[in-house]
């Protein structure tokens, strides 16, 4: 039995059902609701990222502080043994142990134990697609087997593994010293690897590697975890935690890696006994989540989307793309851009996976595999336009996956043979089960690594819009479409604003969008410090404006920054292929940049500030009471201004996050007004079901588009400010109103009581954000 089993074990009903007393805003206990049903879905989640300096015992020491804020689970990263070394979890070694460095199974439960106490559950984080297999490489024991063993080892079915002449390629080679045997085993740099080497062969590092794995990275190994007995020996500890009650929520990563995504749900609500689950997918534009997944809903990245386009103005993007066009030298075309990078990913990065999926589809074609397969399917995949088609082999296929996969194709034939084209578009959706699981499977890396990791580094003429399954090149803000979208939203899917893969902040957001509303005044700073400091039009641009809205940042964050960016960029260098000259120029730009010019852009950052508060607050406001699960991630109740990671899993000061909860309410800074609009609104969550009805409030008047408005159930009405630079132009509010539901209303934010038809100026007049409570009592203040 693992270490996990903590059959002597006994959790608080409180952490699943919120039966426990909740401190409110100010500390003080108030009640909560009735209990719902064991797995009812959390009111609100807290993310927390573990690292070896912040483990269990960390967790539970903000415990207090997290039932005040009024979250009612804490979201962990992954929690099983990972690298020792690992800051993020995702590079798992072993599924029977906790992670050792957090504390281990004791610790686990103490945090437990003390989260339960306060009526905080605990939602964990899953890692199904795959697992490391970096050095030392006896750290991942099945794995260490296969390469000793081979087929005849008890793990061979564990890894989706390619064996060529016998042997699987292992890609590690490189600048080091020649493989030495040390030990009874074989030396290469930090790798050691069993001998014999019969069942593996070392090959460059720049190579392919003999086994699918998560993207491009080379350490992560694909598991096979459609298998039963590989799904029962991965879930085992979390599954164990579940059944004992430390575990009330789970969070499924990358499920578009799987053969079978649904399958895969089915089997772990099933074997979860119906637990609140979501998972991390990636929607693009109008996509939904197929309704067959047997899951709550997303990470919430679909939601991040269409909150943030509320506070882009369209007509900042003509001005803006010609400005980014003018700096940069790069095609105003988005989708060229994306199609460029796309097949850049898969002739130089993801040459190997090309390889099985035109080998598996020239099996199933038989006599119709031509020479043109291989370029074929390399065109088929530019041209797909979302992270998977949803086929299963065996089952019909669905309209929209055949629609989706006919439209890729009718592109791709512009560029590749078309009859070739044909051929794989068919047996992508009707041929083997091989062929259609290798062409899913393919789809998401191309995806996330021609889109995610180098289209949204090459375009960026406002990189607000640059995130996870944003549209970079469409500026659309419609209040209407966002009202459609919420009305539509599955009530249990969770929702974000930050998250630990979002390539900037909330706050770092906020200011960003106010760039379109003022495209001239922004053009004219920039273009004044391009001329004083430059280094690379591809980066430059770029820089200049996550400078700007993540100021202050010293030189060394900055650096880091702007060495992924271009590494992920790919135009000048790669992770593959580093430039020592062009890397030590970005640390000089960096330098000068910030010594030079950071007067000046301290300057701008200032200037724009108030609008960039009204566009936080703003957004906040309304992540926490649309419909879904909202999730606040670690320090995001203060303004947080970092970037992609590792940016963003940087240690949070969490003893000033208590101590401003503490004080209350005082100076109205930003951060004081974003910690109480957050602890208000939670607090507010309380007393809203799950899928309490959205309702969209119209303003009318002059100003009408500058307010967005909606009620939750007949308890709760939010109101934010769109769009203040305009509205400052336009004179204020002016006599635009909106009408609250029947009733008396308080503003939880400023005290104020309200009824009836209510001048935005009043209403907004104090704060750009309304949080409103229908009084029950009557008209008290």
């Amino acid at each position: 039995m693992s270490d996990a089993r903590m059959s002597d074990a006994r959790m608080s009903d409180a952490a699943v059902s919120d039966e426990a007393p909740m401190p409110d805003a100010a500390g003080a206990v108030v009640a909560a609701p009735a209990a719902g049903p064991r797995w009812s879905p959390p009111r609100a989640t807290y993310r927390l990222q573990l690292t070896p300096d912040f483990g269990f015992a960390d967790v539970a020491a903000l415990a207090e502080y997290l039932a005040a804020l009024g979250v009612s689970h804490v979201y962990l990263s992954p929690v099983l043994q990972a690298v020792p070394s690992s800051r993020h979890g995702y590079d798992v070694t072993d599924h029977s142990r906790i992670r050792q460095e957090f504390g281990g199974a004791p610790a686990f439960l103490a945090m437990a134990e003390r989260l339960a106490e306060l009526g905080l559950g605990i939602v964990a984080d899953l890692v199904p697609n795959h697992m490391t297999v970096a050095p030392p490489e006896s750290a991942n024991a099945g794995f260490w087997s296969v390469l000793s063993e081979g087929k005849a080892s008890p793990y061979a079915s564990w890894f989706d593994v390619e064996y060529r002449d016998g042997r699987i390629d292992l890609p590690v080679l490189g600048d080091a010293s020649p493989p030495r045997v040390d030990g009874g085993v074989l030396h290469y740099g930090d790798h050691v690897f069993p001998l014999p080497a019969d069942h593996y062969r070392l090959v460059p590092y720049t190579q392919g590697p003999g086994y699918r794995r998560f993207f491009d990275v080379s350490s992560l190994i694909a598991l096979r975890v459609e298998d039963e007995e590989v799904f029962e020996a991965t879930h085992a500890v979390v599954l164990s935690l579940v059944e004992e009650g430390l575990v009330h929520g789970l969070r499924v990563d990358h499920p578009d890696g799987l053969t079978d995504p649904r399958g895969y749900l089915a089997r772990l609500r099933e074997r979860a006994g119906g637990m609140w689950t979501v998972a991390e997918k990636i929607l693009i534009g109008d996509e939904r989540l197929p309704d067959d997944w047997p899951c709550d809903g997303t990470t919430g990245y679909d939601a991040l989307n269409r909150i943030l386009r509320l506070f882009v103005d369209p007509a900042g993007e003509g001005p803006l793309t010609d400005l980014f066009v003018r700096l940069t030298r790069t095609s105003a075309d988005y989708l060229t851009v994306v199609r460029d990078a796309k097949r850049q990913v898969l002739t130089q990065f993801l040459t190997a996976e090309v390889h099985r999926l035109a080998a598996a589809v020239a099996r199933s074609a038989g006599p119709r595999a031509t020479a043109a397969l291989r370029e074929a399917v390399v065109e088929l995949l530019v041209a797909m336009p979302v992270y998977r088609a949803y086929v299963v082999p065996g089952e019909p296929v669905p309209g929209r996956s055949r629609d989706i996969v006919t439209v890729a194709a009718q592109e791709a034939a512009k560029h590749a043979d078309p009859e070739a084209v044909h051929t794989v578009a068919h047996h992508v959706l009707y041929g083997t089960a091989e062929a259609v699981v290798r062409f899913q499977q393919t789809c998401g890396p191309v995806m996330a690594k021609g889109v995610e990791d180098t289209a949204l580094y090459r375009f960026f003429p406002l990189t607000c819009l640059n995130e996870v399954g944003g549209e970079p090149g469409d500026f659309r803000s419609d209040v209407e479409e966002f009202h459609a979208f919420c009305r539509g939203m599955p009530p249990a899917s969770m929702t974000a604003l930050s998250t630990h893969d979002t390539k900037r902040s909330e706050d770092v957001r906020a200011r960003l969008a106010v760039l379109s509303e003022m495209p001239h005044e922004w053009a004219e700073a920039v273009s004044g410090w391009a001329e004083r400091v430059w280094f690379d039009p591809a980066l430059d641009y770029l820089a200049w404006q996550n400078l700007m809205a993540a100021w202050p940042i010293d030189v060394n964050r900055f650096t880091d920054y702007l060495l992924k960016a271009a590494r992920e960029a790919k135009t000048s260098i790669s992770w593959m292929s580093p430039d020592a000259r062009y890397e030590r120029g970005i640390r000089d730009f960096a330098a000068r940049a910030i010594g030079e010019c950071g007067p000046s852009v301290a300057a701008f950052t200032a200037r724009i500030d108030g609008y960039a508060r009204a566009n936080s607050l703003g957004q906040k406001l309304i992540q926490l009471l649309m419909p879904g699960v909202p999730d606040v991630y670690q320090g995001n109740e203060l303004t947080d201004f970092s970037l992609v990671d590792p940016d963003n899993r940087r240690p949070v000061d969490f003893a000033a996050r208590i101590a401003a909860l503490a004080a209350g309410p005082g100076r109205q800074t930003w951060d004081s007004a974003k910690l109480l609009v957050t602890a208000r609104a939670l607090a507010a969550r309380r007393w809203l079901a799950p899928a309490a009805p959205y309702t969209p409030l119209r303003a009318d008047g002059e100003a009408a588009p500058h307010a967005v408005a909606f009620a939750r159930g007949d308890s709760v009405v939010a109101v934010a400010t769109r769009l203040p630079v305009g509205l400052e132009r336009r004179g204020g509010w002016g006599g635009t109103t909106v009408t609250l539901p029947p009733g008396h209303w308080n503003d939880l934010l400023t005290g104020r009581p309200y009824t009836g038809k209510v001048p935005l100026a009043h209403l907004l007049g104090r704060c750009p954000v309304a949080l409103l409570e229908r009084d029950v009592r009557g008209m008290g203040a």
